[in-house]
């Protein structure tokens, strides 16, 4: 299935899902930070990986997004690494829609990232539009990319994490022609740093999508203890919400999560 990092026509012939609508309940069981000093159930490896996305398929997740680990369990852009990964999901959960993802973390250069998703061509990818773009404007590369990637019908989410993140949005979805496409947006409220997640930001995000007249599906992830509120406000405005260890290793009701499972099965019921 693959060949010295290339994609083979067995790769294509997977039946990967890619839903219409964003997915309502997607899981981030590792990010590229947390470590097994800080919970013994985060998945580093890609069996690990693909166990826990099992078990929040189960537990009520509809999507997962993974991040990829090097041999020192570090945050790694390798597309090798990345179709395993998805190709072993695939077998196991098929009908859960995969989302890898192109974070920078600090070490990564937009081409790096570009070069992910071009090798790749996954069935779902997150992108956050300031590290694509570090100047603020769309260059023809990043225009290039997100045309490839509507073209094989790879489902783009896009990461925001301030509000004028949507102003970039427009500018290259206008500059490459997909303004009228189903739109998957990500709003970030807080951050790693230690920065506070805050409900009251939601409708700022909103409104900037009603400036730029753009119809978006919409969800939220959030940090810490703040977690809990911000995804019951994204519910009661109509959004969608992202959970597991990469953002927040906390229960609604505080206390430590056993695994990620048990906390997608906890935040399900938000819904109704």
């Amino acid at each position: 299935m693959l060949v010295c990092g290339f994609l083979t026509k067995e790769y294509f012939k997977l039946d990967y899902s890619r839903p219409i609508h964003l997915p309502r309940l997607m899981v981030a069981p590792n990010g590229a930070r947390p470590m097994k000093k800080d919970h013994p159930k985060v998945p580093i490896t890609i069996p690990e990986i693909v166990k826990t996305g099992q078990a929040c398929y189960h537990s009520g997740a509809d999507a997962i997004h993974f991040h990829i680990r090097n041999e020192n369990g570090q945050h790694i852009l390798d597309s090798g690494l990345c179709k395993e990964a998805l190709s072993e999901l695939h077998k196991k959960i098929p009908k859960m829609h995969l989302q890898i993802t192109t974070e920078a973390v600090g070490k990564y250069s937009p081409s790096e990232m570009r070069k992910l998703a071009y090798e790749v061509l996954p069935p779902g990818i997150s992108i956050a539009l300031r590290e694509m773009m570090p100047s603020r404007k769309p260059e023809l590369e990043d225009i290039k990319v997100y045309k490839k990637l509507h073209e094989v019908g790879t489902k783009v989410q896009h990461i925001c994490y301030e509000p004028e993140d949507i102003d970039l949005l427009s500018d290259v979805l206008k500059k490459a022609k997909l303004l009228e496409t189903k739109i998957w947006c990500m709003f970030t409220i807080g951050h790693y740093s230690g920065k506070v997640s805050d409900p009251e930001k939601i409708p700022l995000f909103i409104q900037k999508l009603k400036d730029h007249n753009l119809i978006a599906d919409w969800a939220v992830c959030a940090f810490s203890k703040e977690e809990i509120s911000c995804l019951k406000t994204a519910i009661k405005l109509g959004g969608k919400i992202r959970v597991g260890f990469e953002n927040s290793l906390l229960m609604p009701d505080g206390s430590i999560a056993p695994n990620n499972e048990t906390k997608v099965k906890a935040v399900k019921i938000l819904f109704g």
